[in-house]
């Protein structure tokens, strides 16, 4: 949407808005907010709203939220008066320079230096979730909220109730759901969104998370976006589609045969330098117990027909064509995830190697397929020692992220129990 600040001010009071939220991430891609109210907003656009970033960025104690006007959202479980809205921030330091750590502004440079090169992309997500039912205290427990399998419907499916109030409440917030539908595990549920530019696809889905979560407990329940939380059903896997032109040209096929040089090189690109970012992709311990588990991949691999493998390529039918990368989950931070997803491929279009999905086009193997890191540590150790890494994020968000990431892998092995931490 495209607004003026003075356009913005008048619909806050028109429309009897009594909070706006100005949210971000932190570098897991969790949402933040600060709160402020409507006579605050006009200062919010013009000099930007500081708060304490100390719990928040490390090397920084003050940081200045700016919010993006395109990205203004009603909050529809809120109440009808005294309506709630938000937008999404940039974050700049308080002298009013970019903040480093600000990954939103990070994927929008990197938007506009491809679309400098001739290239215009979308992404979209397909997310999977568990509804969970709550003990007398309102705690969650491990109990599913129904016993429904693939596709099922009612009454096997307790879960539709709460399924079509997130697509209707993402609607009304301006988001764009595609599809939704019951999975494999008993409660397990799946919302696909419409492919969108980058940054959109992103904020979607960082927000995604908070109305599952928010809509879920106006049920009763607790909605779960852990990669495995049941260890003998499916997990719950971040499914990530990428659709791109050069010069308005397409460079996917809908089959293998119709790929393009630039598309064949993109997925080789992709294929070469996924074990170096699947710390970023799938970032707790729990994340490596669904690899190689149902239709979850193991190997570093591509099909257009098996939906276990790593990367899909989708049969074009009525939509443009695109790939769908398999490995990530809920956990990771969208922004960082699409960057180094892009990276990754135009590093391969740049080199102009297509060699790893040619030799797998031939049904040859190089050395056999290369496996995914099979646990958080592995996948710490790969990305520590990766250059390319090191030229993709910056500095600061990228050791931040590591050593956070180690501190994590300590305190799971110093636990008496593994699954229960």
């Amino acid at each position: 949407m495209s607004f003026s600040p003075k356009e913005i001010l008048k619909f806050v009071e028109e429309n009897d808005v009594k909070f706006i939220r100005l949210t971000f991430c932190d570098i897991f891609g969790n949402l933040k907010n600060v709160a402020i109210m409507p006579n605050e907003l006009e200062r919010a656009f013009t000099s930007g709203i500081p708060f304490d970033a100390s719990g928040f960025a490390e090397h920084c104690s003050d940081l200045l939220l700016v919010p993006d006007i395109s990205t203004l959202s009603v909050l529809p479980w809120r109440p009808k008066s005294g309506r709630v809205v938000r937008f999404f921030c940039g974050l700049k330091t308080i002298d009013g320079s970019a903040y480093v750590g600000d990954m939103r502004s990070d994927l929008i440079s990197t938007m506009n230096e491809l679309r400098l090169d001739g290239y215009t992309c979308e992404m979209g997500t397909k997310c999977e979730f568990y509804l969970f039912e709550l003990d007398a205290k309102g705690e969650p427990t491990k109990i599913p909220h129904d016993n429904g399998g693939y596709l099922d419907v009612a009454p096997l499916d307790k879960c539709e109730n709460a399924r079509r109030e997130i697509c209707l409440s993402l609607e009304e917030m301006g988001l764009s759901p595609k599809s939704s539908c019951h999975k494999h595990g008993p409660a397990q549920n799946e919302i696909e969104f419409r492919e969108n530019e980058p940054v959109t696809a992103a904020d979607d889905m960082a927000h995604y998370k908070t109305v599952v979560k928010s809509i879920a407990a106006q049920n009763g329940l607790f909605a779960s976006f852990m990669p495995k939380p049941l260890s003998n059903e499916h997990g719950s896997a971040l499914s990530i589609s990428l659709s791109l032109k050069k010069n308005g040209e397409y460079i996917f096929g809908g089959k293998p045969e119709d790929m393009s040089r630039d598309g064949k090189c993109f997925i080789s690109g992709v294929l070469s330098r996924i074990r170096e970012i699947t710390a970023f992709l799938n970032s707790t311990t729990n994340s490596y117990k669904r690899f190689g588990m149902g239709y979850a991949p193991k190997y570093v691999d591509w099909s257009s027909e098996n939906r276990s493998q790593l990367i899909r390529i989708p049969q074009a039918v009525g939509v443009s064509p695109r790939i769908e990368l398999r490995s990530a989950d809920a956990a990771c931070n969208p922004y960082i995830a699409f960057k180094l997803i892009l990276a990754a491929g135009m590093e391969g279009i740049r080199s102009g190697d297509c060699s790893l999905m040619d030799c797998t086009m031939k049904g040859d193997t190089p050395s056999g397929f290369e496996r995914l890191p099979m646990s958080l540590a592995e996948a710490v150790e790969v990305a520590e020692s990766s250059d390319f890494v090191k030229r993709t994020l910056p500095e600061e968000t990228r050791s931040s992220i590591l050593s956070r990431l180690h501190t994590q892998i300590q305190e799971y092995s110093l636990a008496k129990d593994k699954d229960e931490f």
